[in-house]
């Protein structure tokens, strides 16, 4: 199992003809392609060409140092902020705020972004900084309130946290009481088996939680703590300072919105004609972008053009391009990207060599090339991000120990446990008690014969009883199962922690399990296994042993 390779299957098709080269046809839609060395010295020398058009890098770097100071940054962090402050470029990925930094692949996320720019570094001979993006502007609260861990029985907990009160606003604008932060913490204790790790950790978290009002803040603090020996630099989209610097390209977005509508909407044409689904919606009359609304508790609103005005889908809210012009000079922070601007107004911040993605998000990056083009840029190289598979110890043993692959346990796992218990049966119950049924069934059928010759009104009941007998021989038996089945309750527990462990709830661990259940477990050691694993620019999945 050490030495076996597994690939993830991804449910993008566009996405794998990308990455896979095996569609032609697609490269118009991305341009540069990650497995090609000199794409990453083509990128380097046209990001210097453009460094005018970008916003001011000692700007940006003032930011950044600003928001860093609130997690307590590293020396390496410190560093990277420094040199983009003189134009390093950067490698950057994000991904929304969640409890306890939500589910493994933003773990993995960060591991991807923090080796691609190792790697460009290497080739490139400079310095290229690792950004973490986080999308503290999006406002799906159900996305970011939860996590799950494995708890001391065994079992899959979800941990979760109520929406406050109030408008439906973005995540760094919903505020978290100090209440709800010590609740959160308690659940997490109770639900985490004891561990010598244990106590520091929900120690740590609670003084991260004193310094945090919202799941950002607390995203952000964990982030810094996990990666600041590696120089990771974050940033909150929703950071009005940072909105600030990006206000000249919130005034170019509203200025050429009817352009960039286009543009979003032939590319869109051309990925269906392709023969892909497109993964963000291209609408008609949409401007892609949000507006705060500070009269309704800066409720995020997208707009739309209609009549010559921008509006809400109500139609309650209207404003003009003027006037949003103003309001992003005067009050940029009420502006937010959504899905097809952010790429652009990354590229706006940073000179960004790459961006490090998911599946998904790879698939509706596809739709942003025309705008890129229209606005005179370049979409950066697409990195899709690793995925990897922890094992721990005892699971391997327990999978050695079953003569279970990984691939068993990805594909066929319910499966390959049954047919082991059935292997553990010298009595072949099932196989008896089948028999007895056919034999019941067989002996029935001409007694049947016999009422209804006597009776055809006889026919019906007849054919229930039968039915009721055959159910009754077959409760029996599984009843006999079951209960031979309890010697082998070790084996069963240690065939269900190899199921929870490795496919949670049927899906890949990455895109369930909390990393805090690794923090317990074993300290912050296991992320230097995932810093450590192979790395490879075009993704792929590693399974790393703990």
């Amino acid at each position: 199992m050490n030495n076996e390779i597994y690939k993830l299957t991804s449910a993008q098709p566009l996405t794998e003809a990308f990455i896979h080269r095996t569609d032609d046809r697609i490269i118009d839609l991305f341009g540069y392609h990650p497995g090609e060395e000199q794409a990453w010295a083509s990128r380097l020398d046209s990001l210097a060409a453009r460094a005018g058009a970008r916003a001011n890098a000692s700007d940006v770097a003032a930011v950044l140092t600003a928001y860093q100071a609130r997690l307590k940054p590293s020396a390496e962090t410190a560093s990277n902020i420094a040199a983009i402050a003189e134009g390093a470029p950067v490698v950057v990925g994000g991904q929304q705020a969640g409890l306890w930094t939500g589910p493994l692949l933003v773990i993995h996320k960060a591991v991807s972004i923090i080796n691609a720019a190792k790697s460009a570094s290497a080739q490139l001979g400079r310095q290229v900084v690792p950004v973490f993006w986080i999308a503290g502007e999006d406002h799906d609260w159900d996305e970011a309130n939860h996590a799950y861990v494995l708890t001391a029985e065994q079992e899959l907990r979800k941990l979760s946290m109520a929406r406050p009160e109030g408008a439906r606003t973005c995540v760094s604008r919903t505020s978290v009481s100090a209440e709800a932060w010590e609740q959160q913490l308690r659940e997490l204790e109770a639900a985490l088996p004891h561990s010598e790790f244990k106590g520091p950790l929900v120690e740590e978290l609670r003084d991260m939680a004193l310094h945090s009002s919202s799941l950002s803040d607390m995203f952000a603090a964990l982030l810094g703590r996990l990666f600041g020996k590696e120089g990771l630099v974050l940033l909150d989209a929703d950071d009005p300072a940072l909105r600030r610097v990006e206000a000249p390209m919130f005034k170019q977005m509203i200025e050429r919105n009817d352009e960039l509508e286009q543009a979003y909407v032939r590319t869109a044409e051309q990925v269906k004609t392709l023969g892909y689904t497109l993964q963000a919606d291209v609408v008609a009359g949409s401007a892609n972008l949000f507006l705060f609304q500070a009269d309704k508790g800066d409720e995020r609103t997208l707009l739309h053009k209609h009549g010559g005005s921008f509006q809400d889908r109500k139609q309650t809210l209207s404003i003009t391009k003027d006037e949003l012009l103003q309001l992003a000079e005067s009050r940029p922070e009420q502006f937010s990207n959504n899905v097809l601007t952010r790429p652009l107004m990354q590229d706006y911040l940073f000179p960004v060599l790459a961006t490090v993605l998911g599946p998904g998000e790879i698939a509706y990056w596809a739709l942003t090339g025309g705008a890129f083009r229209m606005l005179g840029m370049e979409m950066p190289i697409i990195v899709p991000r690793m995925s990897y598979t922890l094992i721990e110890g005892t699971v391997a043993k327990h999978m050695q120990k079953y003569e279970l692959t990984f691939s068993d346990v990805m594909e066929r796992f319910e499966d390959r446990k049954a047919d082991w218990l059935k292997q553990q049966d010298g009595l072949s119950i099932e196989g008896q008690f089948d028999s007895a049924k056919q034999s019941f069934i067989e002996l029935y059928k001409p007694l049947l014969e016999l009422a209804t010759s006597v009776a055809p009104s006889l026919a019906k009941l007849g054919d229930t009883n039968m039915q009721k007998i055959v159910e009754q021989i077959e409760y029996m038996g599984s009843k006999t199962v079951d209960t031979f089945n309890k010697q082998f309750e070790a084996s069963i527990r240690q065939l269900d922690r190899i199921g929870l462990s490795v496919k949670p709830a049927g899906k890949p661990q990455e895109r369930v399990l909390n990393m805090v259940i690794y923090w317990n477990r074993y300290g912050l050691n296991w992320l230097d296994k995932l810093l450590e694993a192979p790395y490879s620019r075009t993704g792929g999945h590693e399974i790393v042993h703990l």
